[in-house]
């Protein structure tokens, strides 16, 4: 992945507890914390790894704010996409606004209710490293409406799709495609995601030992809820951080 207009190029965190959430993911992925000290930005935090931006952080805006990562799609004017939001079946929850000379945003949901964020970039143009340890390496989709999410993205982001079968040819997996290129995934919500779930997108984060990636999770307090596992591109498992927020860990396949 790359930044670019209809390509997600970032993810932030809200945390009830900013403190322990750098603690957690900077013991975890080696990430220094670079916490603004203009009041304005609340105490947002971008994380680094290597010197360049991987993802944010900041503190809940409302008690009823869920504990989650977001993905960011960037765009090039953040107004004309929320109409095209509105148009497609979403629902624009906090319209666009300017965060000083960094960006102008809008958090939305989908037609499924999945919530996603958009970044029309001013200084802050997006996460600088990707497909790297330590680094953002693939977002997923996970909805109860497949065929619904293909055309709200389509509408909205001009997506194509590539759809693949797992070897039982009882899974099918979507690849969102831009560009002649993949930037992203989607995954029906099965019989695995209690009813309660919301649809959401899912953040991997690379890793150099999958394994060993878990087993610190869970050392520093997290959850691994799915245990490493093998798949063509690589190894991964699916965790919760200590304050809830889900995210997983992927270790890249070794090139032959």
């Amino acid at each position: 992945m790359a930044v670019g207009a209809g390509v997600p190029g970032w993810v932030d965190l809200g945390s009830p507890d900013l403190d322990a959430t750098k603690r957690f993911y900077g013991a975890l992925f080696g990430w220094e914390p670079q916490t603004s000290p203009d009041p304005q930005f609340g105490g947002y935090t971008i994380f680094t790894k290597d010197g360049r931006s991987v993802a944010g952080a900041g503190s809940l805006m409302t008690p009823d704010q869920p504990v989650a990562w977001t993905t960011y799609i960037i765009v090039s004017s953040a107004d004309e996409t929320s109409d095209k939001i509105s148009a497609a079946g979403g629902q624009v929850i906090a319209p666009p606004f300017d965060i000083a000379e960094q960006g102008r945003m809008a958090i939305a949901l989908d037609a499924a209710g999945a919530a996603f964020g958009i970044w029309q970039p001013g200084e802050m143009k997006g996460a600088e490293l990707f497909n790297a340890p330590g680094a953002l390496s693939w977002e997923e989709l996970y909805t109860r409406d497949v065929d619904s999410a293909k055309a709200f993205y389509s509408s909205v982001f001009g997506w194509a799709t590539e759809d693949t079968l797992d070897d039982a040819g009882t899974i099918t997996y979507t690849q969102w495609i831009t560009g002649g290129r993949p930037v992203g995934g989607m995954m029906a919500m099965g019989d695995l995601f209690p009813a309660d779930v919301p649809p959401y997108w899912g953040v991997y984060f690379g890793v150099t030992n999958c394994d060993e990636a878990a087993a610190l999770v869970t050392r520093l307090g997290g959850t691994v809820v799915r245990p490493p596992v093998d798949i063509p591109e690589g190894r991964f498992a699916n965790a919760v951080d200590p304050h809830g927020a889900t995210f997983s860990v992927f270790e890249p396949a070794a090139a032959a």
